[in-house]
Protein backbone atom coordinates (compact mmCIF):
# COMPACT_ATOMS: atom_id res chain seq x y z
CA UNK A 1 0.00 0.00 0.00
CA UNK A 2 1.58 3.46 -0.62
CA UNK A 3 1.77 5.95 1.36
CA UNK A 4 -1.34 8.03 0.31
CA UNK A 5 -3.54 5.05 0.76
CA UNK A 6 -1.90 4.14 4.17
CA UNK A 7 -2.65 8.08 5.14
CA UNK A 8 -5.80 7.69 4.28
CA UNK A 9 -7.25 4.50 6.17
CA UNK A 10 -5.74 6.29 9.16
CA UNK A 11 -6.57 9.45 8.46
CA UNK A 12 -9.24 10.07 11.67
CA UNK A 13 -6.04 8.70 13.93
CA UNK A 14 -3.52 11.20 12.38
CA UNK A 15 -6.22 14.13 12.93
CA UNK A 16 -6.14 12.75 16.51
CA UNK A 17 -2.37 12.57 16.72
CA UNK A 18 -1.92 16.01 15.50
CA UNK A 19 -4.47 17.35 18.27
CA UNK A 20 -2.28 15.35 20.70
CA UNK A 21 1.00 16.79 19.47
CA UNK A 22 -0.46 20.55 19.28
CA UNK A 23 -1.64 20.08 23.04
CA UNK A 24 1.46 19.28 23.94
CA UNK A 25 3.48 22.09 21.98
CA UNK A 26 0.97 24.25 23.84
CA UNK A 27 1.94 23.01 27.14
CA UNK A 28 5.52 23.05 26.96
CA UNK A 29 5.64 26.93 25.02
CA UNK A 30 2.51 28.39 26.71
CA UNK A 31 2.26 30.03 29.98
CA UNK A 32 -0.88 29.33 32.32
CA UNK A 33 -3.57 31.77 31.31
CA UNK A 34 -7.26 32.42 30.15
CA UNK A 35 -5.89 32.40 26.44
CA UNK A 36 -3.55 29.60 26.98
CA UNK A 37 -6.61 27.67 28.12
CA UNK A 38 -8.15 28.94 25.21
CA UNK A 39 -6.03 28.10 22.76
CA UNK A 40 -5.41 24.25 23.94
CA UNK A 41 -9.40 24.03 23.72
CA UNK A 42 -9.62 25.17 20.57
CA UNK A 43 -6.90 22.50 19.49
CA UNK A 44 -8.46 20.07 21.25
CA UNK A 45 -12.19 20.81 19.67
CA UNK A 46 -11.07 21.36 15.76
CA UNK A 47 -8.55 17.78 15.88
CA UNK A 48 -12.03 16.09 17.49
CA UNK A 49 -14.51 17.66 14.58
CA UNK A 50 -11.87 17.29 11.74
CA UNK A 51 -11.16 13.51 13.11
CA UNK A 52 -15.54 13.44 13.05
CA UNK A 53 -15.52 15.18 9.37
CA UNK A 54 -12.66 12.32 8.15
CA UNK A 55 -14.52 9.27 9.26
CA UNK A 56 -17.65 10.15 7.97
CA UNK A 57 -16.34 11.30 4.70
CA UNK A 58 -14.84 8.51 4.09
CA UNK A 59 -17.57 5.95 5.22
CA UNK A 60 -20.32 7.97 3.31
CA UNK A 61 -17.38 7.42 0.21
CA UNK A 62 -17.15 3.19 0.87
CA UNK A 63 -13.55 3.26 2.02
CA UNK A 64 -12.19 0.35 2.18
CA UNK A 65 -8.78 -0.76 3.03
CA UNK A 66 -6.11 -2.74 4.94
CA UNK A 67 -3.06 -0.73 5.60
CA UNK A 68 -2.04 -3.38 7.95
CA UNK A 69 -3.46 -7.21 6.49
CA UNK A 70 -3.80 -8.74 9.23
CA UNK A 71 -3.82 -6.10 12.45
CA UNK A 72 -5.48 -2.88 11.14
CA UNK A 73 -8.31 -2.49 8.31
CA UNK A 74 -11.20 -0.09 7.79
CA UNK A 75 -14.34 -0.15 6.01
CA UNK A 76 -17.45 1.79 6.08
CA UNK A 77 -18.74 0.29 9.36
CA UNK A 78 -16.15 0.48 10.97
CA UNK A 79 -15.67 4.17 9.84
CA UNK A 80 -19.60 4.66 11.15
CA UNK A 81 -18.36 3.49 13.96
CA UNK A 82 -15.66 6.05 14.78
CA UNK A 83 -17.47 9.40 13.06
CA UNK A 84 -20.43 7.93 15.64
CA UNK A 85 -18.00 7.74 18.70
CA UNK A 86 -15.98 11.04 17.57
CA UNK A 87 -19.37 13.00 17.28
CA UNK A 88 -20.34 12.22 20.67
CA UNK A 89 -17.09 13.30 21.93
CA UNK A 90 -17.75 17.02 20.22
CA UNK A 91 -20.59 18.02 23.19
CA UNK A 92 -18.16 16.24 26.26
CA UNK A 93 -15.49 18.86 24.58
CA UNK A 94 -17.85 21.74 24.84
CA UNK A 95 -19.23 21.47 28.98
CA UNK A 96 -15.48 20.50 29.70
CA UNK A 97 -14.39 24.27 29.39
CA UNK A 98 -13.51 24.63 32.56
CA UNK A 99 -11.30 21.01 32.59
CA UNK A 100 -8.98 22.86 30.35
CA UNK A 101 -7.66 24.35 33.20
CA UNK A 102 -5.81 21.12 34.00
CA UNK A 103 -2.77 21.24 31.27
CA UNK A 104 -3.32 17.40 31.25
CA UNK A 105 -6.45 17.38 29.94
CA UNK A 106 -6.73 17.75 26.45
CA UNK A 107 -3.88 15.42 25.82
CA UNK A 108 -5.65 12.78 27.90
CA UNK A 109 -8.91 13.11 26.80
CA UNK A 110 -7.27 12.94 22.74
CA UNK A 111 -5.18 9.76 23.90
CA UNK A 112 -8.19 8.33 24.62
CA UNK A 113 -10.21 8.80 21.76
CA UNK A 114 -7.05 7.38 19.59
CA UNK A 115 -7.55 4.13 21.22
CA UNK A 116 -10.71 3.99 20.94
CA UNK A 117 -10.55 4.83 17.13
CA UNK A 118 -7.83 2.15 17.56
CA UNK A 119 -10.54 -0.32 18.79
CA UNK A 120 -12.48 -0.03 15.66
CA UNK A 121 -10.02 -1.21 13.22
CA UNK A 122 -8.76 -4.01 14.94
CA UNK A 123 -7.78 -7.24 13.38
CA UNK A 124 -5.92 -8.81 15.97
CA UNK A 125 -5.67 -9.20 19.40
CA UNK A 126 -2.69 -7.39 19.75
CA UNK A 127 -4.41 -4.13 17.81
CA UNK A 128 -7.59 -4.71 20.01
CA UNK A 129 -4.92 -4.71 23.40
CA UNK A 130 -2.95 -1.42 22.37
CA UNK A 131 -6.65 0.23 21.38
CA UNK A 132 -8.28 -1.17 24.59
CA UNK A 133 -4.84 0.12 26.59
CA UNK A 134 -4.77 3.54 24.83
CA UNK A 135 -8.53 3.98 25.53
CA UNK A 136 -8.22 3.24 29.64
CA UNK A 137 -4.88 4.52 30.59
CA UNK A 138 -5.84 8.20 30.46
CA UNK A 139 -9.51 7.70 31.93
CA UNK A 140 -7.20 6.51 34.95
CA UNK A 141 -5.90 9.95 35.32
CA UNK A 142 -8.79 11.68 34.08
CA UNK A 143 -10.82 10.44 37.27
CA UNK A 144 -7.96 11.51 39.23
CA UNK A 145 -8.07 14.60 38.06
CA UNK A 146 -10.69 15.83 40.08
CA UNK A 147 -8.50 14.86 43.27
CA UNK A 148 -9.66 17.59 45.01
CA UNK A 149 -12.92 15.76 45.65
CA UNK A 150 -12.59 13.34 48.61
CA UNK A 151 -13.18 9.98 46.50
CA UNK A 152 -11.37 10.49 43.70
CA UNK A 153 -8.27 8.71 44.45
CA UNK A 154 -10.70 5.76 46.15
CA UNK A 155 -12.25 5.75 42.72
CA UNK A 156 -9.62 5.77 40.29
CA UNK A 157 -7.68 3.71 42.03
CA UNK A 158 -10.38 0.64 42.12
CA UNK A 159 -11.00 1.28 38.49
CA UNK A 160 -7.45 1.18 38.01
CA UNK A 161 -6.93 -2.28 39.91
CA UNK A 162 -10.28 -3.45 37.91
CA UNK A 163 -9.11 -2.34 34.45
CA UNK A 164 -6.13 -3.96 35.13
CA UNK A 165 -7.73 -7.23 35.88
CA UNK A 166 -9.85 -6.81 32.97
CA UNK A 167 -6.54 -6.40 30.61
CA UNK A 168 -4.75 -9.49 32.23
CA UNK A 169 -8.18 -11.41 31.78
CA UNK A 170 -7.96 -10.09 27.74
CA UNK A 171 -4.41 -11.48 27.47
CA UNK A 172 -4.43 -14.92 29.51
CA UNK A 173 -7.73 -15.20 27.07
CA UNK A 174 -5.77 -14.05 23.63
CA UNK A 175 -3.22 -16.21 24.91
CA UNK A 176 -5.35 -19.42 25.18
CA UNK A 177 -6.55 -18.86 21.65
CA UNK A 178 -3.21 -18.44 20.39
CA UNK A 179 -2.57 -22.27 22.16
CA UNK A 180 -5.99 -23.53 20.96
CA UNK A 181 -5.41 -22.13 16.86
CA UNK A 182 -1.61 -21.01 16.36
CA UNK A 183 -3.53 -17.33 15.60
CA UNK A 184 -4.56 -13.96 16.94
CA UNK A 185 -6.56 -12.76 14.27
CA UNK A 186 -9.98 -11.95 15.63
CA UNK A 187 -11.39 -14.27 12.72
CA UNK A 188 -9.32 -16.95 15.37
CA UNK A 189 -11.79 -16.19 17.94
CA UNK A 190 -14.79 -17.64 15.45
CA UNK A 191 -13.08 -20.88 15.61
CA UNK A 192 -12.68 -21.45 19.49
CA UNK A 193 -16.34 -20.05 20.25
CA UNK A 194 -17.78 -23.14 18.24
CA UNK A 195 -14.71 -25.56 19.41
CA UNK A 196 -15.93 -28.07 22.31
CA UNK A 197 -12.62 -28.95 24.13
CA UNK A 198 -11.62 -26.94 27.46
CA UNK A 199 -9.05 -24.56 25.93
CA UNK A 200 -11.46 -23.05 23.48
CA UNK A 201 -13.90 -22.79 26.21
CA UNK A 202 -11.60 -21.48 28.63
CA UNK A 203 -10.48 -18.80 25.92
CA UNK A 204 -13.75 -17.37 25.14
CA UNK A 205 -14.60 -17.41 28.61
CA UNK A 206 -11.66 -15.38 29.70
CA UNK A 207 -12.38 -12.84 26.50
CA UNK A 208 -16.02 -12.40 27.70
CA UNK A 209 -15.41 -11.49 31.30
CA UNK A 210 -12.67 -9.04 30.21
CA UNK A 211 -15.36 -7.40 27.95
CA UNK A 212 -17.88 -7.89 31.04
CA UNK A 213 -15.25 -5.83 33.25
CA UNK A 214 -15.37 -3.05 31.00
CA UNK A 215 -18.92 -3.02 30.40
CA UNK A 216 -19.54 -2.91 34.18
CA UNK A 217 -21.56 -5.95 33.83
CA UNK A 218 -22.60 -7.69 37.28
CA UNK A 219 -20.83 -8.61 39.47
CA UNK A 220 -18.17 -6.67 37.76
CA UNK A 221 -19.57 -3.40 37.70
CA UNK A 222 -18.27 -2.14 41.36
CA UNK A 223 -16.16 0.64 39.49
CA UNK A 224 -18.66 2.48 37.90
CA UNK A 225 -20.81 4.01 40.55
CA UNK A 226 -17.66 5.28 42.64
CA UNK A 227 -15.68 6.67 38.74
CA UNK A 228 -18.70 8.04 37.31
CA UNK A 229 -19.41 9.77 40.66
CA UNK A 230 -15.78 10.54 41.43
CA UNK A 231 -14.90 12.46 37.84
CA UNK A 232 -15.67 15.88 36.65
CA UNK A 233 -19.17 15.67 35.11
CA UNK A 234 -17.40 15.72 31.09
CA UNK A 235 -15.53 12.87 32.30
CA UNK A 236 -18.19 10.99 33.45
CA UNK A 237 -20.15 11.84 30.76
CA UNK A 238 -17.39 10.49 28.19
CA UNK A 239 -16.91 7.24 30.45
CA UNK A 240 -20.79 6.93 30.18
CA UNK A 241 -21.31 7.21 26.69
CA UNK A 242 -18.01 6.70 24.65
CA UNK A 243 -16.14 4.62 26.20
CA UNK A 244 -19.40 2.24 26.64
CA UNK A 245 -19.60 2.72 22.84
CA UNK A 246 -16.41 1.69 22.34
CA UNK A 247 -16.47 -1.55 24.21
CA UNK A 248 -20.00 -2.79 23.03
CA UNK A 249 -18.65 -2.44 19.39
CA UNK A 250 -15.54 -3.87 19.72
CA UNK A 251 -17.19 -6.84 21.21
CA UNK A 252 -19.80 -6.59 18.30
CA UNK A 253 -16.55 -6.55 16.16
CA UNK A 254 -14.70 -9.76 17.64
CA UNK A 255 -18.62 -11.96 17.61
CA UNK A 256 -18.45 -10.73 13.99
CA UNK A 257 -20.37 -13.49 11.43
CA UNK A 258 -20.96 -15.94 14.71
CA UNK A 259 -24.09 -17.55 16.41
CA UNK A 260 -23.58 -18.23 19.97
CA UNK A 261 -24.73 -21.64 20.77
CA UNK A 262 -25.02 -23.58 24.54
CA UNK A 263 -23.08 -23.33 26.89
CA UNK A 264 -21.61 -19.96 25.57
CA UNK A 265 -24.56 -18.41 25.18
CA UNK A 266 -25.99 -19.00 28.33
CA UNK A 267 -23.43 -17.46 30.07
CA UNK A 268 -24.21 -14.08 27.69
CA UNK A 269 -27.89 -14.84 28.64
CA UNK A 270 -27.56 -15.16 32.67
CA UNK A 271 -25.27 -12.40 33.71
CA UNK A 272 -26.33 -9.30 31.30
CA UNK A 273 -30.83 -10.38 32.66
CA UNK A 274 -28.78 -10.09 35.89
CA UNK A 275 -27.27 -6.89 35.05
CA UNK A 276 -30.11 -5.73 33.87
CA UNK A 277 -32.16 -6.43 36.88
CA UNK A 278 -29.48 -5.37 39.83
CA UNK A 279 -28.76 -2.29 37.76
CA UNK A 280 -32.34 -1.08 37.68
CA UNK A 281 -33.20 -2.15 41.37
CA UNK A 282 -29.73 -0.05 42.53
CA UNK A 283 -30.63 3.21 40.65
CA UNK A 284 -34.11 3.50 42.46
CA UNK A 285 -32.22 4.27 45.81
CA UNK A 286 -29.43 6.68 44.84
CA UNK A 287 -29.23 10.27 46.03
CA UNK A 288 -26.85 11.49 42.69
CA UNK A 289 -27.52 11.47 39.55
CA UNK A 290 -24.45 10.79 38.22
CA UNK A 291 -24.79 7.19 40.33
CA UNK A 292 -27.97 6.54 38.90
CA UNK A 293 -26.82 6.83 35.74
CA UNK A 294 -23.82 4.32 36.37
CA UNK A 295 -26.67 2.04 37.42
CA UNK A 296 -28.38 2.92 34.77
CA UNK A 297 -25.44 1.99 32.09
CA UNK A 298 -25.33 -1.17 33.96
CA UNK A 299 -28.73 -2.18 33.31
CA UNK A 300 -28.36 -0.72 29.34
CA UNK A 301 -25.02 -2.77 29.11
CA UNK A 302 -27.15 -5.65 29.89
CA UNK A 303 -29.81 -5.41 27.42
CA UNK A 304 -25.94 -4.93 24.61
CA UNK A 305 -24.34 -7.83 25.63
CA UNK A 306 -27.83 -9.61 25.15
CA UNK A 307 -27.23 -8.42 21.18
CA UNK A 308 -24.82 -10.50 20.71
CA UNK A 309 -27.22 -13.51 20.74
CA UNK A 310 -28.94 -12.19 17.97
CA UNK A 311 -28.44 -12.66 13.73
CA UNK A 312 -24.89 -12.20 13.20
CA UNK A 313 -26.35 -9.83 10.16
CA UNK A 314 -28.28 -7.01 12.22
CA UNK A 315 -26.10 -7.24 14.88
CA UNK A 316 -23.85 -4.17 14.96
CA UNK A 317 -27.16 -2.19 13.11
CA UNK A 318 -28.71 -2.91 16.63
CA UNK A 319 -25.88 -2.10 19.07
CA UNK A 320 -24.41 1.06 16.84
CA UNK A 321 -28.16 2.15 16.81
CA UNK A 322 -28.80 1.87 20.45
CA UNK A 323 -25.19 2.98 21.36
CA UNK A 324 -26.01 6.40 19.69
CA UNK A 325 -29.01 6.64 21.02
CA UNK A 326 -28.19 6.24 24.21
CA UNK A 327 -25.04 8.63 24.00
CA UNK A 328 -27.46 11.63 22.82
CA UNK A 329 -29.73 11.05 25.86
CA UNK A 330 -27.10 10.43 28.51
CA UNK A 331 -24.99 13.38 26.84
CA UNK A 332 -28.58 15.71 26.68
CA UNK A 333 -28.79 15.10 30.39
CA UNK A 334 -25.04 16.12 31.44
CA UNK A 335 -24.81 18.80 29.09
CA UNK A 336 -28.48 20.54 30.53
CA UNK A 337 -27.07 20.20 33.85
CA UNK A 338 -24.59 23.27 33.26
CA UNK A 339 -26.67 24.72 31.14
CA UNK A 340 -29.39 25.08 33.55
CA UNK A 341 -29.47 28.57 36.01
CA UNK A 342 -29.90 28.20 40.02
CA UNK A 343 -28.33 25.65 42.30
CA UNK A 344 -27.45 23.47 39.38
CA UNK A 345 -24.83 26.57 37.30
CA UNK A 346 -24.07 27.97 41.02
CA UNK A 347 -23.10 25.00 43.00
CA UNK A 348 -19.91 22.77 42.68
CA UNK A 349 -19.18 19.93 40.52
CA UNK A 350 -19.78 17.70 43.69
CA UNK A 351 -23.41 18.34 44.41
CA UNK A 352 -24.47 20.12 41.57
CA UNK A 353 -26.03 16.96 40.31
CA UNK A 354 -27.80 15.67 43.66
CA UNK A 355 -31.48 14.51 42.54
CA UNK A 356 -32.72 17.00 45.61
CA UNK A 357 -30.82 20.01 43.49
CA UNK A 358 -32.96 19.12 40.51
CA UNK A 359 -36.53 20.05 42.47
CA UNK A 360 -38.53 22.78 40.71
CA UNK A 361 -35.99 22.55 38.16
CA UNK A 362 -38.94 23.63 35.52
CA UNK A 363 -39.28 27.31 37.30
CA UNK A 364 -35.59 27.81 37.20
CA UNK A 365 -34.34 26.68 33.80
CA UNK A 366 -37.78 25.09 32.05
CA UNK A 367 -35.36 24.38 28.56
CA UNK A 368 -32.99 22.26 31.01
CA UNK A 369 -36.29 20.62 32.48
CA UNK A 370 -37.58 19.52 29.28
CA UNK A 371 -34.11 18.56 27.29
CA UNK A 372 -33.32 16.06 30.71
CA UNK A 373 -37.18 14.91 30.87
CA UNK A 374 -37.34 14.37 27.46
CA UNK A 375 -34.17 12.12 27.51
CA UNK A 376 -35.38 10.34 30.68
CA UNK A 377 -38.64 9.55 29.00
CA UNK A 378 -36.53 7.96 26.21
CA UNK A 379 -34.28 6.00 27.92
CA UNK A 380 -36.93 4.60 29.89
CA UNK A 381 -37.99 3.21 26.90
CA UNK A 382 -41.63 5.14 26.34
CA UNK A 383 -42.51 4.69 22.56
CA UNK A 384 -42.82 6.73 20.11
CA UNK A 385 -38.84 7.89 21.53
CA UNK A 386 -36.27 6.75 20.08
CA UNK A 387 -35.42 5.11 22.90
CA UNK A 388 -38.32 2.60 22.60
CA UNK A 389 -36.97 1.91 18.53
CA UNK A 390 -33.63 1.29 20.43
CA UNK A 391 -34.89 -1.30 22.63
CA UNK A 392 -37.10 -2.89 19.92
CA UNK A 393 -34.21 -3.52 17.70
CA UNK A 394 -32.48 -5.41 20.23
CA UNK A 395 -35.18 -7.62 21.67
CA UNK A 396 -36.77 -7.94 17.77
CA UNK A 397 -33.53 -9.70 16.88
CA UNK A 398 -33.26 -11.94 20.13
CA UNK A 399 -36.63 -13.15 19.20
CA UNK A 400 -35.55 -13.81 15.56
CA UNK A 401 -33.00 -15.38 16.60
CA UNK A 402 -35.14 -17.76 19.04
CA UNK A 403 -34.58 -16.13 22.44
CA UNK A 404 -37.67 -15.73 23.29
CA UNK A 405 -37.96 -16.14 27.20
CA UNK A 406 -34.50 -13.98 27.47
CA UNK A 407 -36.25 -11.21 24.93
CA UNK A 408 -39.47 -11.60 27.57
CA UNK A 409 -36.93 -11.73 30.47
CA UNK A 410 -34.92 -9.02 29.71
CA UNK A 411 -38.11 -6.80 28.63
CA UNK A 412 -39.49 -7.47 32.02
CA UNK A 413 -36.53 -5.68 33.64
CA UNK A 414 -36.63 -2.92 31.44
CA UNK A 415 -40.18 -2.20 32.61
CA UNK A 416 -38.14 -1.33 36.81
CA UNK A 417 -36.18 1.26 34.81
CA UNK A 418 -38.88 3.23 34.15
CA UNK A 419 -39.83 4.12 38.10
CA UNK A 420 -36.29 5.96 38.78
CA UNK A 421 -36.76 7.85 35.22
CA UNK A 422 -39.86 9.05 36.31
CA UNK A 423 -38.85 10.00 39.74
CA UNK A 424 -36.34 12.54 38.23
CA UNK A 425 -39.12 14.25 36.31
CA UNK A 426 -41.37 14.05 39.18
CA UNK A 427 -38.60 16.46 41.07
CA UNK A 428 -38.26 18.68 38.33
CA UNK A 429 -41.88 19.25 37.45
CA UNK A 430 -43.94 17.96 40.44
CA UNK A 431 -41.26 19.40 43.15
CA UNK A 432 -41.24 22.91 45.19
CA UNK A 433 -37.90 25.07 43.86
CA UNK A 434 -35.04 23.94 46.02
CA UNK A 435 -33.06 27.38 44.97
CA UNK A 436 -33.68 30.45 43.36
CA UNK A 437 -32.26 30.92 39.76
CA UNK A 438 -29.08 32.25 39.02
CA UNK A 439 -27.37 33.47 35.89
CA UNK A 440 -24.51 31.26 33.51
CA UNK A 441 -21.74 32.45 31.83
CA UNK A 442 -19.31 31.52 28.86
CA UNK A 443 -19.58 27.76 30.08
CA UNK A 444 -23.15 28.09 30.34
CA UNK A 445 -23.72 28.77 26.70
CA UNK A 446 -20.97 26.47 25.63
CA UNK A 447 -23.51 24.31 26.89
CA UNK A 448 -26.29 25.66 25.73
CA UNK A 449 -24.79 24.82 22.58
CA UNK A 450 -23.63 20.74 23.55
CA UNK A 451 -27.51 20.50 24.31
CA UNK A 452 -28.28 21.84 20.69
CA UNK A 453 -26.58 19.78 19.22
CA UNK A 454 -27.37 16.56 21.06
CA UNK A 455 -31.16 17.70 20.39
CA UNK A 456 -30.66 18.25 16.58
CA UNK A 457 -28.72 14.57 16.49
CA UNK A 458 -31.50 12.92 18.37
CA UNK A 459 -33.86 14.65 16.37
CA UNK A 460 -32.36 13.55 12.80
CA UNK A 461 -32.47 9.96 14.79
CA UNK A 462 -35.58 9.64 15.40
CA UNK A 463 -36.96 10.74 12.08
CA UNK A 464 -34.77 9.06 10.00
CA UNK A 465 -33.50 5.56 11.86
CA UNK A 466 -33.40 3.63 8.20
CA UNK A 467 -30.93 5.88 7.44
CA UNK A 468 -28.78 6.23 10.33
CA UNK A 469 -28.45 2.11 10.35
CA UNK A 470 -28.10 2.23 7.14
CA UNK A 471 -24.72 3.09 7.47
CA UNK A 472 -23.54 0.10 10.07
CA UNK A 473 -23.85 -2.67 7.42
CA UNK A 474 -20.76 -5.06 8.19
CA UNK A 475 -18.74 -5.88 5.06
CA UNK A 476 -19.27 -9.75 4.46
Amino acid sequence: MNASSLFTALLPEHLLLLGIVGSLVLEIVGRPSVTHQRLAFGVALLSVAAATLAAAGLALAGYTAAPFPGQFSVDPAGLAAKAMVLALALPVLLIARADFAEDEFPVLLLSSLYGVCLMQSADSFLTLFLGLEILSLPLYVLVLLAWRRPQAAEAALKYLVLGGAATATLLMGAALVYGSTGELSLAAFAKVLVATDALSRTAVVLVLLAFFLKGAIVPFHAWAPDAYEAASIPVTAYMATIVKAAVLLAAVRLFAGVTLTAPMSELVIALPLVSIVWGNLAAMRQPSLRRMVAYSSIAHAGYLFLALLGDPAGRLQSVAFYLLVYGLLNLLVFTALPASTGALANTGDNTRDDLERLKGLVHRSPAAALMIGAAMLSLAGIPPLPGFIAKFLIFKNLIAAGHVTTAVLGLMGSFLGIYFYLRVIQFMFMSPSASPAGSGGRAHRLALSASALCVAATVVVAVFPGWVMARFVAMP
